[in-house]
């Protein structure tokens, strides 16, 4: 890769290991590639209000001012640390993008071509993963974590959006009920097979 980087992103449902994951796959691709690792919502000014204010049940509040700070952190994402690393040609993996806007906007109920728009001056990545794990093993996890996300019903319907995009090509399904080596060996199948397809 001489000029412009590989952007992967990664998706799932909370607690699906889809970090854990991200990092396994950032720590290897190290070993040939210079990858730097990220993740949704940001460390920036929009990034941090997000994580403080639309994350926890408590704080949630207009379903589409919660789109449009989503929106507006990811391009304050894409401009401060993804376009640049991937114009020095690095390889960037981002721990969630567009498609959990998609996903957790969406099965709330707002429109996702409306999504789709308010997010049009977001890049297309290279190569879109969604870790898809039974939403019934994730629920007891999220208890933990006191998610706005952290029922049955709402995880179906998360899933079946992501599902949406599997299904169009757009996401490439991995199987998570498995073993974290396991799942880590799928992923790596995945993105390898890719990178060697750059000319």
């Amino acid at each position: 890769m001489t000029q412009r980087g590989f952007f992967i992103c990664l998706e799932g449902l909370d607690g699906c290991g889809k970090t854990t994951q991200a990092k396994l796959l950032a720590k290897r691709l190290r070993k040939d590639y210079h990858t730097i690792y990220t993740a949704e919502p940001s460390k920036g000014p929009i990034g941090t209000f997000v994580k403080k204010h639309c994350l926890h049940a408590a704080n949630r509040g207009s379903i589409v001012t919660e789109a449009l700070l989503f929106a507006a952190d990811r391009v304050d994402h894409l401009e401060s640390e993804v376009l640049p690393a991937l114009e020095k040609g690095k390889t960037v993996i981002s721990d969630r993008y567009i498609f959990s806007s998609l996903a957790y906007q969406g099965a709330a109920g707002l429109d996702l071509k409306w999504i789709e728009e308010v997010n049009k001056h977001a890049v297309r990545p290279d190569l879109a993963l969604f870790i898809d794990v039974d939403p019934k093993t994730v629920i007891g996890r999220l208890k933990k974590k006191k998610s706005v996300m952290e029922n049955l019903q709402t995880q179906l319907k998360v899933r079946e959006v992501y599902l949406q995009y599997v299904d169009n090509g757009t996401l490439i399904r991995i199987n998570g009920n498995r073993s974290k080596r396991e799942v880590a060996r799928e992923i790596w199948t995945v993105v390898k097979g890719r990178l060697e397809e750059i000319p």
